[in-house]
């Protein structure tokens, strides 16, 4: 296991070495790293958006179950998973990514703290890591915002650019998310569903909370990575289409029970009472 997660460091180390010699800035190196993780989980993403929308398409079938086995909640839940695997759905398949790219944070972490241990010997970044020079629009990528406030006070002005990148992670997290969550459906309840946005609106915030005590370099990482799959999530819905309700956003229509049609007009009179009406003139 160490094994592992030591070649995993070393990898991202390689990766931002690359594209350090490519272009001598090391937040330019950290967006470089983003961009090919994202890629790699690609697929990934993939199976979550269009997961997403098969749990919005199944609605209606779970309400139906929720009805016909009201009272008894172990029958619905059985009944539920039963149509998940039925249809290939995981109600909690939206977070799979962020899951799979946690062990490349802790990676990353490592990295941006020990850059020593990771980086090739005869890299130009470890050169720069030793003389202090791991800077990005003023901001050393090093330090975490918690250590910039905590030694240069909340209203520094050396302070506004990294509390403006915490910020920004919340923002772009907050409307990654929102973009990836189904519209509500008026008059349903789900309670997976709503679990899963739940979650969708906590995460921005749990990561707002994580980037303000992690080294800078890696809220560049989590911003850059929102940005990517937002752009990833468009092109992904400008591929499929962007999922709607399951009932294409129209209301159901209610068959009349008085006999009359739905433009208001009068049925037509049965031919039976004609025939009576003609025989009782000719009499």
């Amino acid at each position: 296991m160490s094994e592992i997660w030591n070649g995993l460091q070393a990898l991202l180390g390689t990766i931002l070495s690359f594209f350090y010699d490519l272009v001598p800035n090391y937040g330019v190196a950290i967006i470089g790293l983003t961009i090919v993780v994202n890629l790699l989980v690609f697929p990934l993403t993939l199976k979550q958006v269009r997961s997403t929308r098969a749990m919005q398409e199944i609605q209606p079938e779970m309400e139906r179950i929720r009805r016909e086995h009201k009272g008894d909640q172990d029958t619905i839940n059985q009944k539920v998973m039963e149509l998940y695997r039925e249809r290939g759905v995981s109600p909690f398949g939206c977070v799979l990514p962020l899951l799979v790219q946690m062990p490349v944070w802790f990676a990353l972490f490592r990295v941006l703290r020990d850059p020593a241990n990771s980086l090739p010997s005869d890299s130009q970044l470890l050169v720069a890591a030793s003389e202090g020079a791991l800077r990005f629009l003023t901001m050393d990528l090093d330090l975490a915002p918690s250590e910039v406030v905590g030694s240069q006070g909340l209203f520094a002005v050396a302070t506004v650019p990294y509390l403006l990148l915490v910020g920004f992670v919340i923002l772009t997290g907050y409307l990654q998310q929102k973009l990836l969550s189904p519209p509500k459906q008026s008059g349903a309840s789900n309670p997976q569903a709503e679990a899963v946005q739940r979650m969708t609106k906590i995460l921005p915030l749990m990561f707002g909370v994580i980037s303000y005590i992690w080294p800078s370099g890696l809220n560049l990482y989590f911003a850059t990575s929102n940005v990517f799959r937002t752009g990833q999530q468009l092109l992904i819905f400008k591929i499929d289409g962007r999922p709607g309700p399951p009932d294409g956003g129209k209301p159901a229509t209610k068959e009349p029970d008085d006999g009359k049609p739905d433009d208001g007009t009068k049925p037509p009179r049965p031919q039976g009472s004609n025939k009576k009406q003609r025989r009782r003139r000719r009499r």
